[in-house]
């Protein structure tokens, strides 16, 4: 597997370089009508959707980036599913970059809370952001961002993630580019209050073989890891009596059937 230098600076699309690791820390935090808030280690990829990383035949089973993992499930690869989806909403990157962070498949098992998009026109112009955000019950949907000069975006929530908040009110997202350091940070707003904050700190470093294998080893299954955390900390939620609200029936986005 090949892999860039760890430079903050940008390559010749003016974009960050990929492939790169983050070792990250996860931070949620409620604070109506409960105060609650829980953080992990983990890490995450940055990848080039026309450019993904080929791991040495040992370590594949530690990183599997799969379309049927993304956007409908059905298209060939994980950058025909973005086009699809974009398309299906008027935008078009006209053969731009895109990159990807996200968690990889490890050990056939992937849960992907949140996936970023960075979509570049041709000249490396960023043209829109997408939030591609899973929830525990198998559903899908993406926001199609247009972020500011600092990354930061309101969109109105249209997803059932939580078990414990209604599909109302709105999200601001700030999802700076990737750089040396991570930055990133979703507030859930209803009505004058913001009940709940979710933040993701990390730090680049290089994608080598001998990285990825540590990172494993300190993070051993993670996307498992990912996926029974939110449920434990989802069940002592529930046996503190905070209310269960309905799930609504899902309908898929447009780009996403």
């Amino acid at each position: 597997m090949t892999a860039p230098t760890l430079d903050p600076t940008v390559d010749r699309a003016r974009t960050p370089v990929a492939p790169a690791l983050y070792e990250c820390v996860v931070s949620h935090a409620r604070t109506v009508p409960l105060r609650h808030s829980f953080r992990h280690r983990t890490y995450m990829w940055l990848v080039d959707l026309d450019e993904l990383p080929v791991l040495p035949r040992p370590l594949r089973p530690l990183a599997r980036f799969d379309p049927r993992d993304h956007f409908a499930g059905t298209e060939p690869s994980l950058r025909a599913g973005l086009d699809r989806f974009l398309a299906a909403h008027g935008t078009h990157l006209d053969g731009g970059r895109v990159l990807m962070l996200g968690h990889a498949r490890v050990l056939g098992h992937v849960f992907n809370p949140l996936t970023l998009y960075w979509c570049y026109g041709p000249d490396g112009d960023l043209r829109t952001v997408v939030a591609e955000v899973h929830n525990t019950y198998g559903e899908r949907h993406c926001y199609l961002l247009r972020t500011d000069e600092r990354g930061a975006a309101s969109v109105a929530k249209e997803f059932y993630v939580s078990p414990f908040f209604p599909v109302d009110g709105s999200y601001r997202m700030r999802l700076p580019e990737p750089a040396a350091r991570l930055e990133l940070s979703v507030q859930l707003r209803r009505g004058g209050e913001r009940p709940f904050t979710a933040t993701v700190r990390g730090v680049r470093t290089r994608a080598t073989p001998g990285r990825l294998l540590a990172a494993a080893l300190r993070h051993p299954w993670s996307t498992a890891a990912v996926s029974i955390g939110i449920r434990r900390h989802g069940l002592r939620l529930f046996l503190r009596r905070l209310p269960v609200q309905p799930r609504p029936r899902h309908c898929l986005q447009e780009g996403m059937k």
